[in-house]
């Protein structure tokens, strides 16, 4: 009888130890909240690349992924 007891409390630590670990890996594995805000993705007027708002650089026709294809395009499209 004391054996069945002994077995059954090295199941239940390791069943803790186990439920213990994974809340761990759970919550390491989510990112901050600041990171969970969603943004509205924008594309390229250039090459549409789609990229968050935040990232995206407005100019003439658009927005655009980065300076150079904001240059070329206001280049291929000059102003009226």
């Amino acid at each position: 009888m004391k054996y069945l007891i002994v077995i059954l409390v090295v199941l239940l630590v390791l069943w803790l130890a186990r439920s213990s670990r994974r809340t761990v890996r759970r919550e390491a594995s989510q990112p901050p909240s600041s990171a969970r805000q969603q943004q509205p993705m924008l594309a390229c007027a250039h090459c549409g690349l789609h990229l968050p708002r935040d990232e995206a650089l407005p100019g003439r026709g658009g927005v655009f992924c980065g300076e150079a294809h904001r240059a070329e395009y206001e280049k291929a499209h000059p102003a009226p």
